[in-house]
């Protein structure tokens, strides 16, 4: 029997992907390389299924003999390989033949998934998202939400650069900026009743996974009742820092007091995290302050691995240096690590480093950590002071989204 080579994602099988495997088995047998999650993610949104999910699905379609990974968006490893007569489109040194059946109109996996994520998610569907990302993704991009509308703006926002969509792939909940927000100060006043509110106003009108800003997760006994409360909204993960204490923003360094926990202090509320919570998929990311109290990398180095020997699903390394030196430094040494958990740098003060480099020094997530609450502040300002001066709107107008365009962006992601 001649063989047809049809690559897909088939994250959700519709007439088209039928269409095309009737085709294919008019040439032969049918082959089906389905694209990984990785493949995919390469160049879209990470796919509604996983990878054996839909291996599960293609597999019982009537025609298909076989299923194989396809592990890059390009043919050619796959096609070297198998040697198929057909392919259903890039086959030159065996012979083959390519075939390019016509395109089903008016449907697409790109149009079933954004419709999917129109009408939402579950919590556990939200919760998974984070840990198959970074099994898929080199590196994450997490923008900071304070509200709804913030979290929208994470949500739909996206730009094409190199013929590629790029978007955030999570949110961030910075305790900074909801406590900002409202106007209170950042010293954990804020408790977690009041940050569940915003939580649920943004898990409302969103799909995207959240790591939520711990602070210091208090106490190991009140720590397990926060891990539960996150994990049973669906959070992916929560960040805690080595601090004890009343809480003072990481970025006053040493010129407030503030003191760092002891590691195996610090090691006992990891564990009693990860003890509480109930599934595999919640992530407890350790963020080690040694560099902003000044103790130098080999002090983090060393509780990094306390902590990660503890339980901690990933290190978050914090630096207030206006460069990224220290920080590179400490991705150098955390690369020796025999065990090592995914890296998360937060570039608020060094904000001229790009993805590429920390990728590169082997960081997995960034966190821009505030900058929709910071670039928000000097916009409003600004309005409130055109409209004293000049006693009227008009000048504040140009200043101004149009209402019509945040009513559209809200109705699309909320009317049923």
């Amino acid at each position: 029997m001649k063989t047809a080579y049809v690559a897909m994602s088939a994250d959700l099988i519709h007439p088209g992907h039928l269409n095309i495997i009737r085709e294919a088995r008019k040439l032969g047998e049918v082959i089906v390389g389905l694209l990984t999650d990785e493949a995919i993610a390469s160049y879209k949104r990470l796919p509604y299924l996983t990878y054996e999910q839909r291996k599960v699905v293609v597999e019982n379609i009537v025609g298909v003999k076989k299923v194989v990974p396809q592990g890059t968006l390009d043919y050619v490893p796959n096609l070297r390989k198998l040697k198929p007569d057909f392919v259903i489109e890039t086959l030159r040194k065996w012979g083959g033949r390519l075939v390019e059946p016509a395109y089903t109109p008016n449907i697409s996996s790109t149009q079933l998934n954004a419709a999917i994520h129109e009408v939402g998610t579950t919590p556990q569907v939200r919760m998974k998202l984070l840990r198959r990302m970074l099994a898929a993704k080199p590196l994450l991009r997490v923008l900071e939400a304070h509200n709804g509308l913030t979290g929208l703006i994470v949500e739909t926002t996206q730009v094409l650069v190199d013929n590629t969509v790029r978007e955030f792939d999570a949110m961030w909940l910075s305790s900074l900026t909801d406590s900002t927000a409202k106007a209170k100060p950042d010293i954990e006043y804020v408790d977690l009743t009041s940050r569940t509110n915003t939580l649920n106003d943004i898990l409302e009108v969103t799909t995207k996974p959240i790591i939520y800003d711990g602070d210091t997760g208090g106490i190991p006994e009140h720590f397990v009742f926060v891990v539960r409360t996150l994990e049973r909204l669906g959070i992916s993960a929560v960040i805690i820092e080595d601090k004890v204490g009343l809480k003072k923003n990481s970025l006053f360094g040493t010129d407030v007091k503030q003191t760092q926990a002891a590691p195996d202090d610090f090691a006992h509320k990891i564990i009693s995290g990860k003890h509480a919570q109930v599934t595999d998929d919640f992530m407890i990311i350790a963020r080690i302050e040694s560099l902003i109290l000044q103790a130098g990398v080999d002090d983090a180095l060393a509780r990094a691995q306390t902590y990660i020997a503890a339980g901690a699903d990933g290190i978050m390394i914090h630096s207030k240096q206006k460069s990224p030196d220290e920080i590179l430094a400490f991705c150098k040494g955390y690369a020796t690590f025999p065990n090592r958990v995914p890296l998360v740098a937060v570039p608020s003060t060094y904000p001229q480093v790009t993805e590429e480099q920390l990728a590169e020094a082997g960081v997995r997530i960034v966190i821009y950590a505030n900058h929709l609450l910071r670039s928000a502040y000097p916009a409003m300002r600004s309005a409130a002071r055109s409209i004293l001066s000049h006693g009227r709107a008009m000048e504040a107008d140009e200043q101004c989204t149009p209402v019509q365009e945040i009513i559209a962006l809200i109705s699309e992601r909320t009317e049923p």
